[in-house]
Formats: C-alpha cells, sequence, structure tokens
C-alpha cells in the first residue's frame, strides 16, 4: 500500500506539472489564459493500466465502503470525487446521475467521494436529493481516498475494472470548465471509457486534465511551525480580501472564515491566488511599487500574498488564538444600499436551465416616473445569484428601440458577483428622466440545477437636484470584423472629449474572446497616458474599475482604447473559431465598448451637463459623429438617449423627431460664448 501511495503520489504531481506548463510569471503571478479546460493526457504518465490498491472510507448512512468489495459485485466501479460546494463540481452531477440511469443494472457502481472535509452536511444530503444521486456517498474528511489515487481535483472521476485496473482518470466530459461553459458536450470521455472498459477494452483516451477545486493532499515532510500563523496574520487578510463573497449569505461558492474552511479548501485558494484569478481583479498594476488609483481595488498587496502562500506552503500553524481579530459582521439587511425608496422588479420570472448555455435575457421596466429623479445610490439584486453571471440596466426613451439600446451612453447600473451597489458621494447622481423606462440585460450561467430569477433594481434618490450629474460615454466599435482563427486581433475605438471633464470610473466590454482591453488618453499636446490596462479580460468578471481621485481631462483630448480578441481554436471559450465574429448582443457574437463614468468639470447644477456641447459648432460636430449610430448623417431622439435629450429637442428646430447637421449648425452660430471650449 506505501508503494502504491507513492506511485499515485508521483502520477499526482507529474499531472499538476503538466496542467501548469508553460505558465509565463511576472512578478510571482500567472499569465496564462484565465480559462481552463480539460485535455488530454498520455496514459502511461497518469497512470493508466496500475492496479488501485484498497479503499475504503464511511458512506453517508454510516457503512463501510471498501473497493474490494465492490469490485467483487460489479464489472466496473467509478470513483467519482465531488463537491456541493465547488461549482464546476456541480455542474457535471447531472452526467453523472445520467451515467448512473444509463448503466443501472448493467453492472456499474458509481461511488461518489467528497474530500472537502467543511462541506455541510445539509448541502451534501440536498445535493443528492435534488439530482437523484443513487450510488454510494463517501466522506473523505482525512483525504485517505484522494490521496491513494492521487486525485488532483474534485471534479476528478476514476474507472476502475473488476481486476483493479485503472483503466481512466480525469475529467467527466468537456461541457464545463474554469471561465466557460459549452451548450452540451463534445466529448464524454468518462461515458466512452465505461463503455469501453465493459466491453474489456481500453479507452482511447485513458485520461485527461479535470479543471476543479484542486484538492491538496498530505506531503511528506510539511513545516511544522511558520512566522505566519492562522490567527495572526492569514485571517485578517481573508476577512479583507476575501470574506464579502466567502461566508454564509455571501455569493461565493464556499465559506472561508474558520481555519478549518481555509484547510480544506487549501489547493484551490493557492491555484486562484497564484493565478491571479482570485480575488477578482484585472487591472495592471504599472510601475512597480507604484499605488493603484481606484479605489475598489481587490487585487492581495503583494506583502499579503506572500504570507498567504508562505502559511499554505509552511504547514499552515493555527498560532496563538489570543491573537484572533474580531469576527467580521456583515449587515443582515437585505439591500446593501440601505431600504430603497422605489423597487423595480423585472416583470417575469426568467427559466434558468440546469445545464448548458443561454443567451442573453432581456425585460422593460416601466418607471412610471411623472418627474425627473436623482438616484444617489442604486443596487441590483438576483433571487438566483448563484446562476447570474451578470447584469446590466439601461435607461430607455419612452418611444425608444430597444434593440439599439444597449451599448451606449444609456448604461445605468450594474450587476457582478461580488460588486451589486454603487453608492455616490453627496453631490453626486444619475439622473432619470420622467417617463423612462428601464431595460434589463440578464445573462445567466447554468450550475447544474434548474431554477427561476427574479432580478430586482433598488434606487435611493438625492433630496434635490446634485452639484454633479454622473453621466455615462462609452468608446465604441460596432464595425469590427474579427476573421476565423485569430488568436491576436486587435481592434480600437475613440471618444473625443468636446468639453472638460473629470472621469470617475471605467469598465470595458468584451464577450468570450475578448483578450485585453486598455484606455490611453491621447492629450491635444500629443501627451498619451494609460489611463486602465486589462492585460487578461475575463467575461466571467463585469468589473468597473472606480477612480479613487477624479482624472480631469481637457477639451480636446480623446480617450482611446485598444481591445484584442481571441478567436483562434487555443480559446477554449470560443464557440466557433472557424466564421467571421462582428458585433453582435449575444456572446456568441462580440462586443467592444469602453464605457466610462464622468461628470462635466463644474460647480453648478445643470439640467442636463450636455449643455456646454451647445456652445460650439465644433463641439456639435464630434457629439453627432458620436451619436450618429447608424450612419445616416441625422440623430434620432432614441440615438440621443436621455442624456441628451434635453440638448436633442432644442436642436430638432422642425419636431420631425431628428437632428440634422444644419440644424446643429443654426442654433451653434446663435449661442453667445461662456468663456467654455
Amino acid at each position: 500500500m506505501a508503494q502504491e501511495l507513492n506511485d499515485y503520489t508521483d502520477m499526482r504531481t507529474g499531472i499538476l506539472s503538466f496542467m501548469v506548463a508553460g505558465q509565463l510569471l511576472s512578478g510571482g503571478i500567472a499569465v496564462e489564459p484565465l480559462q481552463e479546460a480539460a485535455r488530454p493526457l498520455a496514459a502511461g504518465e497518469a497512470g493508466i493500466g496500475r492496479m488501485v490498491g484498497e479503499l475504503e472510507g464511511v458512506d453517508a448512512a454510516g457503512g463501510l465502503w471498501r473497493l474490494s468489495e465492490s469490485v467483487q459485485k460489479s464489472r466496473v466501479v467509478v470513483v467519482a470525487f465531488t463537491s456541493p460546494t465547488c461549482p464546476l463540481s456541480a455542474k457535471q452531477l447531472p452526467a453523472l446521475a445520467a451515467l448512473e440511469k444509463e448503466f443501472s443494472g448493467g453492472g456499474v457502481e458509481v461511488v461518489y467521494v467528497n474530500p472537502v472535509a467543511s462541506d455541510p452536511e445539509a448541502a451534501v444530503a440536498e445535493s443528492r436529493r435534488v439530482h437523484g444521486l443513487a450510488g454510494r456517498y463517501v466522506r473523505d474528511a482525512g483525504l485517505k481516498v484522494a490521496a491513494a489515487l492521487g486525485a488532483a481535483s474534485t471534479t476528478e472521476v476514476f474507472v476502475i475494472d473488476a481486476a483493479r485496473t485503472l483503466t481512466y482518470r480525469g475529467a467527466v466530459d468537456d461541457q464545463h470548465g474554469i471561465g466557460f461553459v459549452r451548450e452540451e458536450a463534445g466529448n464524454r470521455w468518462l461515458r466512452d471509457a465505461v463503455r469501453e472498459t465493459l466491453a474489456g477494452r481500453r479507452p482511447r483516451i485513458g485520461a485527461t486534465t479535470a479543471p476543479g477545486c484542486v484538492l491538496e493532499l498530505p506531503q511528506k515532510g510539511e513545516v511544522a511551525a511558520s512566522a505566519v500563523t492562522w490567527h495572526g496574520r492569514v485571517s485578517r487578510l481573508v476577512q479583507v480580501h476575501c470574506q464579502e463573497c466567502h461566508r454564509d449569505g455571501g455569493i461565493g461558492p464556499f465559506p472561508l472564515v474558520t481555519m478549518d474552511d481555509m484547510v480544506s479548501h487549501a489547493g484551490m485558494v493557492r491555484k486562484v491566488v497564484t493565478k491571479g484569478l482570485m480575488p477578482p481583479w484585472f487591472a495592471a498594476r504599472g510601475e512597480v511599487g507604484g499605488h493603484s488609483p481606484f479605489m475598489n481595488d481587490r487585487s492581495l498587496p503583494e506583502s499579503d500574498r506572500v504570507a498567504l502562500l508562505a502559511w499554505l506552503d509552511g504547514g499552515k500553524p493555527e498560532g496563538d488564538v489570543r491573537e484572533a481579530p474580531l469576527p467580521r459582521r456583515w449587515a443582515d439587511a437585505e439591500w446593501l444600499i440601505g431600504p430603497p425608496d422605489v423597487v423595480y422588479e423585472i416583470p417575469r420570472e426568467v427559466e434558468v436551465k440546469a445545464t448548458g448555455k443561454m443567451g442573453y435575457v432581456h425585460q422593460v421596466v416601466e418607471t412610471g416616473l411623472e418627474e425627473d429623479r436623482w438616484v444617489q445610490a442604486l443596487e441590483v439584486l438576483p433571487s438566483a445569484r448563484a446562476q447570474v453571471h451578470h447584469v446590466l440596466v439601461f435607461v430607455m426613451a419612452a418611444d425608444a428601440d430597444r434593440r439599439r439600446v444597449a451599448g451606449g451612453d444609456n448604461f445605468f447600473a450594474a450587476y457582478v458577483p461580488g460588486s451589486s451597489s454603487m453608492i455616490y458621494p453627496e453631490g453626486y447622481a444619475k439622473k432619470l428622466p420622467k417617463g423612462s423606462k428601464l431595460l434589463f440585460q440578464l445573462h445567466y450561467t447554468p450550475t447544474g440545477v434548474a431554477t427561476v430569477d427574479r432580478t430586482r433594481l433598488g434606487l435611493r434618490f438625492a433630496s434635490g437636484r446634485p452639484r454633479h450629474e454622473v453621466l455615462v460615454a462609452a468608446a465604441k466599435n460596432v464595425t469590427f470584423a474579427i476573421p476565423p482563427g485569430a488568436a491576436e486581433h486587435v481592434e480600437r475605438a475613440v471618444l473625443p472629449v468636446p468639453f472638460e471633464a473629470d472621469v470617475l470610473a471605467f469598465m470595458p466590454h468584451m464577450h468570450v474572446r475578448g483578450k485585453s482591453f486598455r484606455y490611453e488618453l491621447a492629450e491635444s499636446g500629443g501627451g498619451r497616458k494609460v489611463l486602465l490596462d486589462v492585460p487578461r479580460y475575463d467575461f466571467n468578471w463585469q468589473l468597473l474599475y472606480r477612480l479613487a481621485e477624479p482624472l480631469r481631462v481637457k477639451a480636446g483630448s480623446r480617450i482611446e482604447v485598444t481591445a484584442a480578441f481571441d478567436n483562434s481554436s487555443g480559446n477554449p471559450a470560443n464557440p466557433d473559431p472557424g466564421r467571421t465574429v462582428r458585433w453582435g448582443e449575444q456572446t456568441d457574437q462580440e462586443m467592444l465598448l469602453g464605457y466610462l463614468e464622468y461628470v462635466v468639470a463644474s460647480g453648478e447644477a445643470k439640467a442636463s451637463a450636455a449643455e456646454p456641447l451647445r456652445l460650439t459648432g465644433k463641439a456639435l460636430g464630434l457629439l453627432g459623429k458620436r451619436l450618429d449610430r447608424d450612419g445616416d448623417g441625422r440623430v434620432s431622439a432614441a440615438e440621443a438617449g436621455t442624456g441628451f435629450a434635453e440638448l436633442h429637442a432644442r436642436l430638432d428646430a422642425d419636431g420631425d423627431g431628428y437632428v440634422t447637421g444644419e440644424e446643429a449648425r443654426r442654433v451653434a452660430r446663435t449661442q453667445q460664448p461662456s468663456g467654455r471650449p
């Protein structure tokens, strides 16, 4: 048994080495692609064909399960590692349940092994009930079964024949991976391996990697003590950087509140911290040692990252309990922004399916406002938070065409896991015009369990007109064409700055082929400055990067964005690398949107911050080019949106609902100079 354990430990080490081979490290942070798909391995190197030693554990009913007894009764035994708190593990349960049914009575036994000691019994029981799992469920708190097999993750499965020979190990299929999901599996490796093993043949694919929550198996010679302890350092940095999501009631798949929580998930914590996946923050730091300009920067400071990894690698000492911090407390209220003044709910429940992909869902909500209101705080609150990938909310004029709303100056609110609310400082607010509508754009990620969602938007209003109206602009490109197979296709967009403004925040938006995104300021005098660099864009996190201090941009300058797309087969999230990709709302199409929030650089309250644009023909010309989305040489009320509705009404001399270049020039000639550019 000792030799078998060593063999499988060596095998597991080899697989993990393969999984991270080719990493390019920069400052200790891996910069390989964020997505990770299962891929075949050499069967011999993975230990296929070796004899599996005795495996045993206590099942959910309190009985003792032994592999030796299972192979006496069954021709094939499938050992499937699983955990209800691992998202990818949960997503593959429907496929495992289907496998049980397919081979029911056919000499196949499926044994589920849970290696996560901190998984609640209630979650385990609910997971088994929801999916109707018939196989025995073994808790492997001491990681004995995992160590004997050298299991790498909570999604790995093992196929063992009646002679206790390992015939397959790896992923169930290729439908799910880290950072992507396909409509259906293209390769069903586990099913094929069971069929081949029952037929007395070796599977064509004997081993694959198994992306999931990484397991950390007992290692020889672990350091028993370290200067970094749980109570003294690690618990505090976990409170700051992790527990907003990873706590009871949070949106993280498992809690990271106690030391037991951290030890149980140590392998996955190490992986996501090393890769820079967690905490989710993808802005490049810039100059080494420089301070982040973003107030909501979630990244681990280098000293915290080093301390956490040292603790994980140094025996995970508990330290002195007297050094423990007070537990972090979380508000019990439903709304983080406090009780809303008004709540807008999508009119119909959205049915979220259990598996596969879902396209964007759009629903329109009437505000019923009889006067303009100023929004001081806002929060998007889905009811099915585990399945909601993101929500974007746009403001629509009463007669706006919904098909042209998403993707412009009318962006209003957003939800992404871990970021759902915004409270503006005193004196700042967003305008919600009377008679307007709200367009909810909802994107869902099935998690293995069918459910329904009824997303809401809560708003708190300012007491009166603010000093600064928060507006949204977007540098966008809707004419691009990404060639088939292109791994690094670069496109650009420009947003002219016709008046002096203070930029507050950035939000880049692309879809699953998005690879990198950069904002730059091109000053009128020729200087250039990088404002935000996202070298590894991740569609799974629609992050807003909020500046700690407003950035003053001068009239005549430009905001330029540069985006790279990966339309190659090397992008596992790519739904079809063989076609040219153009602009479109759905995730199998693409977008290039560089949103930014800003206010006009003025201390005076304005009915609309677009008002300074009326002062010069040049400014009106720049604005008209930006708003004329269909290129017909005129700007409709829908194209102007709510942000420029008042200006549009003043310029529309003949009242036909469109502003032409001549109408704009006529009004510009009548304006008196006010000292503004």
